[in-house]
């Protein structure tokens, strides 16, 4: 059996030109006009179904009215028994402390300790350290497990691609750069056909919406493995180096580079670098310093990855004292003046103090490099089945984040990355 409901001429032109399988409650449906001169309203047919909607019932089969009615006259079920864990036999009887306040009531249950994280870590916050050189094979680095000298034109983009499918996107480029190329000057540094800057034109060609990092610093190009150039009684010549990371700099945001990353450590490299970049019209063309570097025995792996041991002597004339806190201060205080848009402090675990002490001074960005020695340490610790790999890798990076810093540059980056996506650690 089927009953007419009847619509104004208003509602008929809401229906008229429609199908009806956007309405759920006409469905199969048929307006029908009455007759006469003027259409005054027009019958819909509903069936009979749809007219005699059963009553919702709980699942003990009563309906909502009974069920209200029980509780208007107060007859609830009966509430189950408390019944409280017991603790183990020989738990001593005692009375319970007078506590007003128990910080473990927020860590009781695996949501209630998600709601009150306080720190995050995801893809976004990962830069990808990328060593790259001119052969076609990648390379594997013996110090680093699972690191590779990436061929420029093949492994990198191969590693590029894995790693922006799993949300990384951001990648800093280390050249190992052939021996007969290194000077004392490091004039390879600027070559605009040299290795960096044909990589950087290679990946804003096959994946525009990356960020490409550079490094900008003498060592790898340098026949003395120093930052900048040594003069004859060894002393570091600091403006004369100052010069030539002003033209690498620019060769590399000529090329494409996102983000320049003066790592050399000399006075006064960061403004010389701005200027010389609006010089040349790259005034979008961000400066990341290595604002606390620090002169680290944790570097070791790296140097092996690039063959870029210095030749004589230590870095300890213009990289920081590990013994030093407030110096980094003026370090901060000097590439904010000079137009630095992020401030980085390398090492990162041993100098999370560091990297708190940069967050709490400075409104920039803040990132921290977590090394080549620490990474090699983690490998090695899980190989030996020291330790859990995956779980103190996500714990390291956690922390460099709940220190302060907004991006991690770490070689865990991908597998990392993998995790935070649910995929393998691999």
């Amino acid at each position: 059996m089927a009953s007419t409901v009847s619509f104004s001429p208003a509602n008929v032109q809401m229906l008229q030109g429609r199908s009806c399988h956007g309405h759920a409650a006409f469905g199969g449906c048929s307006a029908v006009p009455r007759t006469g001169p003027r259409m005054r309203s027009v019958a819909v047919r509903v069936s009979s179904e749809q007219e005699a909607a059963p009553a919702v019932r709980a699942p003990s089969g009563r309906t909502i009215e009974e069920c209200e009615a029980d509780a208007v006259a107060g007859r609830f079920p009966a509430p189950p028994p408390l019944v409280r864990p017991k603790a183990p036999e020989g738990t001593p009887q005692i009375r319970p402390l007078d506590l007003t306040k128990r910080p473990r009531r927020n860590r009781r249950s695996p949501a209630l300790r998600a709601a009150f994280q306080e720190t995050t870590i995801s893809p976004a916050n990962l830069v990808l350290p990328l060593f790259i050189h001119e052969g076609e094979d990648d390379a594997p680095i013996g110090a680093m497990p699972g690191c590779y000298r990436l061929g420029w034109r093949h492994g990198l983009l191969d590693e590029v691609y894995k790693s922006r499918d799993v949300g990384v996107n951001s990648f800093v480029l280390f050249p190992k750069v052939p021996d007969a190329l290194k000077s004392q000057s490091g004039d390879e540094a600027y070559n605009d056909n040299g290795l960096v800057p044909r990589t950087i034109r290679l990946l804003k060609d096959k994946f525009p919406d990356i960020v490409v990092y550079t490094d900008v610093a003498l060592d790898p190009y340098s026949s003395d493995g120093h930052d900048g150039i040594v003069r004859e009684d060894g002393v570091i010549m600091n403006d004369e180096t100052v010069y030539q990371l002003c033209k690498q700099a620019v060769s590399q945001a000529r090329a494409g580079a996102d983000v320049v990353s003066p790592s050399d450590m000399m006075d006064g490299r960061v403004g010389a670098i701005r200027a010389a970049l609006d010089a040349e019209g790259f005034h979008d063309v961000s400066i990341m310093s290595y604002t606390a570097k620090y002169a680290s025995s944790f570097y070791g792996p790296f140097r092996e990855a690039l063959d870029s041991n210095p030749r004589f002597g230590d870095k300890k004339t213009y990289q920081m004292n590990p013994a030093n806190y407030r110096e980094a201060l003026l370090e901060t205080a000097a590439d904010e003046a000079e137009g630095a848009d992020i401030l980085l402090v390398k090492p990162g675990l041993p100098y999370l103090d560091v990297i708190r002490l940069l967050r709490d001074n400075s409104a920039l960005p803040i990132a921290a490099y977590q090394v080549s020695g620490e990474y090699s340490m983690i490998k090695a610790g899980g190989a030996l089945n020291m330790i859990d790999e995956e779980k103190v890798m996500m714990e390291s990076l956690m922390c460099l984040r709940r220190a302060g810093a907004d991006i991690i540059l770490t070689y865990f980056a991908r597998q990392a990355a993998n995790v935070l996506c649910g995929m393998r650690s691999n």
